[in-house]
């Protein structure tokens, strides 16, 4: 038989043991997402030009119109609203997790009104009963779970604010690139309309070239056949910068007259920014970036997760009480309570809670992943953006001089054309070196745009870690019908 030493110092030792049990789960270390990053840009950066901040990038374009259709999008893109609903949703999960940090209190009331009918030896007068009652309960936060947790949430939320700010970055470069090539469309069409418009020309005078039998019918043909061409190139043209219209539409709000009046009151010919200063080594670009402080926020987060779930492998301590009045109009009234301490304590499970830790240890994992792809994702971005500006810079000094000394080639060959000095083939010839080469011309100006705008948004735009989030919104029930 047991002694009285014995079986008192029977639980002390079952209580060890599960702690000891508890503690000893080993798991693998959390590698660090240590990254190497070149402390300089492989790709040329560019300079000259007036440097401006990120923030009011837009502003150097100088163009209202660019302005308004980027804050209309602001205001009534879904994207951004969703980016917003998923900040919500961060922010009413940290409420539940700090929730936990604090007593809970519940309360209870009940009248009852009883009696039993039948014979009289089984009769019971009606009585009525009532009572109320309070519950309280509050888990101490031994081994920091609830506070992990709260930790984890609290990331998290910012977490979704640079996730509204990289939606809001994303969708400027979007609708200023869509402008862009709107512009240059129209500069397009404008090019080929003037051509077609001579070709018409050409064959009005062909014509009657022919009628007179000064030329043959082959080069009424070919002016014909020139001119159907371009006209159909023309009406490809117009069709391309009607979808760039509802493009814009779409990301702005979906209100289509009003894009289209905003178009035509802005400038016509393809805005043009000034240089942003370029931040000097690649770490200082990458801090310039929602999307990366996004990363890094979800790695930390992921951190606080496995914390708390080796947290829930140690035992819990909880107080709880209860105070309960009831009162009876047959037996009176009567005042229960309870108070006291509560220990739970993690002894077989199956091995739920282990697997738990090695599922936040695998999120971090993949945290860890996603931070690096992330970095090297954005460097790539950057230094792309840098060769290809570079690149278009360049290029625009030459398809100007080619564009120039085309069509002096062209007026040359159309006089002599006009004099009877060469043949209609070589005038069409000529022709459409020098429309080629102003229309190449307008289209490396629209790039270099557009590349000036990949790498506004590669740097992060016109966001900081210090910047505003979006508030919060005052949430009303109604009715659904």
């Amino acid at each position: 038989m047991k002694t009285a030493l014995e079986k008192k110092l029977l639980p002390c030792v079952s209580v060890a043991l599960s702690l000891l049990l508890s503690g000893c789960a080993t798991f693998a270390e959390l590698r660090p997402a240590d990254l190497r990053i070149a402390n300089v840009w492989h790709a040329t950066v560019p300079h000259g030009g007036k440097t401006s901040s990120l923030v009011s990038w837009w502003s150097t374009f100088n163009d209202p119109s660019l302005t308004s259709l980027i804050g209309f999008a602001e205001e009534e893109n879904p994207s951004l609203a969703s980016a917003a609903a998923d900040i919500e949703k961060a922010r009413a999960t940290l409420a539940s997790a700090r929730a936990s940090l604090f007593p809970g209190l519940d309360g209870s009331a009940s009248v009852t009104r009883s009696g039993t009918d039948g014979d009289a030896y089984n009769r019971i007068a009606a009585s009525t009963t009532s009572s109320g009652g309070l519950d309280a309960s509050w888990e101490i936060d031994l081994f920091g779970k609830t506070r992990q947790k709260s930790e984890a949430a609290q990331l998290r939320v910012h977490e979704q604010i640079a996730n509204w700010h990289e939606a809001r970055v994303s969708l400027a470069a979007e609708v200023a690139d869509y402008y862009v090539q709107y512009r240059a469309c129209r500069q397009l069409e404008n090019a080929y309309s003037v051509e077609l418009a001579s070709q018409r020309e050409t064959i009005r005078a062909t014509e009657t070239a022919a009628t007179s039998g000064l030329t043959s019918t082959a080069d009424l043909a070919l002016a014909r056949a020139s001119a159907a061409s371009s006209s159909s190139t023309l009406t490809a043209q117009r069709a391309e910068c009607e979808v760039l219209v509802k493009s814009l539409a779409q990301v702005t709000g979906g209100d289509e007259a009003r894009v289209r009046q905003l178009l035509a009151k802005g400038k016509t010919g393809i805005p043009t920014p000034k240089n942003f200063k370029l931040a000097a080594v690649p770490a200082d670009a990458l801090r310039q970036r929602p999307d990366i402080s996004a990363l890094e926020l979800e790695l930390a987060a992921s951190i606080a997760d496995v914390g708390a779930a080796k947290a829930d492998l140690y035992p819990s301590l909880s107080l709880g009480g209860s105070v309960t009045i009831s009162a009876s109009s047959l037996t009176g009234e009567s005042l229960p309570w309870s108070f006291g301490p509560a220990l739970t304590i993690p002894l077989l499970d199956g091995g739920s809670r282990r697997a738990v830790v090695k599922s936040t240890i695998a999120d971090y994992d993949t945290a860890v992943a996603n931070y690096k792809s992330g970095v090297l994702s954005a460097v790539a971005e950057v230094e792309t953006a840098l060769v290809r500006v570079d690149s278009t810079r360049r290029r625009i000094g030459d398809a100007s001089g080619a564009a120039r000394n085309y069509r002096t080639y062209f007026n040359s060959i159309d006089s002599n054309w006009r004099a009877g000095g060469v043949s209609l083939l070589d005038r069409e010839e000529a022709r459409r070196s020098a429309q080629s080469a102003e229309i190449s011309l307008i289209e490396i100006r629209r790039d270099a745009v557009r590349y000036w705008i990949a790498l506004y948004k590669a740097l992060g735009g016109g966001w900081d870690a210090g910047a505003a989030s979006p508030p919060q919104r005052q949430t009303k029930t109604q009715g659904l019908f």
